[in-house]
């Protein structure tokens, strides 16, 4: 069943690769967005040049924020559309952007990463949990690939299930996604509050959180000014280091 899971994720995303990016929340498009994405940045990611992970990269939204910091990025995703599309990307930056020389795209399995122990210094996931068949045994593949001293970084959110029905076309409505549901433990997210303790239960210390009040507004903000229905979303970002 886990094969056939990952299949129908696979499936959903390879799908929307090509559109992806004109999806509400996949883009920097507004100042707002763009100042409280600096400030979360600045918040999570330590000073470097760092080794990171950017599981789940899709198209690479994180994976270019973070080189662009100056560190060297390494983006999976299991959907090969997806890193063809985050590569035709890397391709026609290269050239114009500082940052863009130091990072790679690759296929890979966030619950079953090919790369040794202690090869990160950072680990960076978002809106992946919720799409994972394990997602505990991911947390524990991510942590394994931290160095000493390294960070582990999730940026996710909570999904009321009282709030009105996903828009049509979203991840969560999709067909793909319906058929595979019971499967998908964290389908509905969790409480910021509950990944936090799973990152302290793993032996994560440090741990800390920031719920991304305005991130939330300037997304509700350009709901508004592109016409689209306002929807309000818990998100947050949680991190912790593993010890040296």
């Amino acid at each position: 069943m886990t094969d056939a899971v990952k299949q129908q994720v696979a499936a959903h995303w390879n799908r929307r690769a090509a559109t992806f990016d004109e999806d509400f929340g996949h883009s920097i498009r507004t100042p707002a967005e763009r100042a409280a994405w600096d400030r979360i940045l600045d918040l999570v990611v330590p000073p470097g040049p760092l080794d990171t992970l950017d599981v789940g990269c899709g198209t690479g939204f994180l994976s270019f924020e973070v080189a662009a910091r100056g560190h060297r990025v390494t983006g999976i995703d299991f959907a090969p559309a997806m890193i063809a599309e985050a590569r035709q990307k890397a391709d026609a930056r290269r050239a114009p952007e500082p940052g863009t020389r130091t990072i790679r795209f690759e296929e890979g399995d966030a619950e079953s990463l090919r790369f040794a122990s202690q090869t990160f210094d950072l680990v960076i996931s978002r809106h992946l949990l919720w799409t994972l068949a394990h997602p505990e045994a991911a947390i524990d593949e991510w942590i394994r690939v931290l160095r000493p001293g390294g960070r582990l970084v999730v940026v996710d959110g909570q999904f009321d299930a009282a709030a009105p029905p996903a828009p049509a076309g979203g991840a969560r409505a999709s067909a793909e996604h319906a058929a595979i549901g019971d499967h998908l433990p964290f389908l509905g997210g969790r409480s910021r509050e509950q990944i936090e303790a799973l990152l302290a239960a793993r032996g994560l210390v440090g741990v800390d959180s920031d719920p991304l009040f305005d991130l939330v507004a300037a997304q509700e903000q350009r709901m508004v000014d592109e016409g689209r229905e306002r929807r309000t979303h818990r998100r947050y970002v949680v991190w912790g280091d593993l010890a040296r």
